[in-house]
């Protein structure tokens, strides 16, 4: 144990006869606790890979990588130092700031990857996908800003100075910056009022915004139109426009206008009658919801029937397919009672003349 110690002692004195043995000495202790470090992370894949648990499983991945490099790095720091140390005048020092440097790092980078992976596996469970989303880019900020914070004390700098120049840089950086801030306070506003979510259909009647919404950040928002295109949105457009959210429509609406002709008055009655009763025993039509199949108006050149109803299914495909075979339907309806749909036409009412017109003879026309 005095060996260890002694051994240790002598690598912080950083000059020694024996250098060159003990950075020797340093990588191999490296690489053995390298082999030792993957051997453990293999096994703990393994045993996380058994559990229902996701945080195990995060925790494990997140901490692979960095304490890997670490093991590596902080021992090559040290060995670094002592070359320096022994081999020119320039003293080492600095490299024990960077090697704290290094651990307020690797920390950071830990708790970086581990808010990464806990939303990757909660993302593929969770319902609501945009507040996993939200949460895991504040946390993402606050180790950032925390850790900048720490690595600015380990470089000597004053917290103090650093908060009261932010304060006062902010306030001028706010001023430069009104759109950025305008564009993260309207995300704050999506993510606490949630008028939408990752992977609804939102649509804008002020503006030509249609799509899905494929990802919610901190100044736009993209969505991904019918057409395959990306629309990216600021923000803050979101805090001035009316927004429909086609996704939450509990129903689909089936609205038709059933045009007959004139002259198939005395079967508009029957026709409705059977319509309705058609549509109150069809399985993909909600009876629970207003339901309407009236004679509706007298038009140009047929009696209109009103046909107001709506589908269980809010898809569009599905929906698509039910309202083609609910007008199928009208339309054997229409056929088995002798009737047929009206088209455009137009009556033209010509007087007959009241005598027939005597043939005047053309000058210059010889008569035969």
């Amino acid at each position: 144990m005095n060996r260890i110690y002694q051994w240790w002692e002598s690598l912080h004195q950083g000059v020694s006869q024996d250098w060159m043995g003990n950075v020797g000495l340093l990588l191999l202790l490296s690489a053995c606790l390298w082999a030792g470090w993957q051997l453990l992370m293999r096994h703990l894949l393994r045993a996380t890979a058994k559990t229902r648990l996701i945080w195990d499983e995060a925790l494990v991945e997140a901490v692979r990588r960095p304490v890997s490099w670490l093991i590596w790095l902080w021992p090559a720091a040290f060995s670094l130092g002592v070359l320096i140390e022994n081999t020119s005048t320039h003293s080492g020092a600095f490299l024990d700031t960077l090697r704290q440097l290094m651990l307020v790092w690797t920390v950071i980078w830990v708790l970086l990857r581990l808010i990464s992976n806990a939303e990757e596996a909660m993302s593929r469970t969770a319902k609501d996908a945009t507040t996993i989303a939200a949460v895991s880019k504040v946390l993402r900020l606050t180790v950032m800003v925390i850790g900048g914070l720490a690595m600015m004390q380990n470089l000597g700098l004053s917290l103090s100075g650093v908060l009261t120049f932010g304060g006062v840089g902010g306030l001028i950086v706010g001023m430069a910056a009104k759109d950025l801030l305008a564009n993260f306070f309207g995300a704050a506003m999506i993510y606490f009022d949630r008028p939408f979510k990752l992977g609804d259909w939102i649509r804008s009647p002020d503006r030509q915004i249609e799509g899905t919404v494929e990802k919610i950040g901190f100044r736009v928002t993209m969505i991904r139109t019918f057409d395959k295109r990306p629309l990216y949105v600021p923000n803050s457009v979101f805090s001035s426009i009316v927004v429909e959210n086609a996704s939450r429509m509990l129903n689909r609406r089936i609205k038709q206008t059933v045009s007959l002709r004139y002259q198939d008055a005395d079967k508009v009655a029957a026709v409705v009658k059977d319509i309705k009763a058609m549509l109150s025993l069809h399985p993909d039509i909600d009876t629970t919801q207003t339901l309407i199949v009236s004679f509706d108006n007298y038009g140009p050149s047929s009696l209109d029937i009103l046909v107001y109803t709506f589908t269980k299914t809010v898809a569009w495909v599905e929906y698509k397919e039910v309202q083609q075979d609910v007008m199928l339907k009208i339309v054997e309806i229409v056929k088995e009672h002798g009737a047929d749909f009206a088209f455009p036409t137009m009556t033209l009412d010509l007087p007959e003349p009241d005598g027939m017109l005597q043939a005047q003879p053309v000058p210059g026309l010889k008569q035969g």
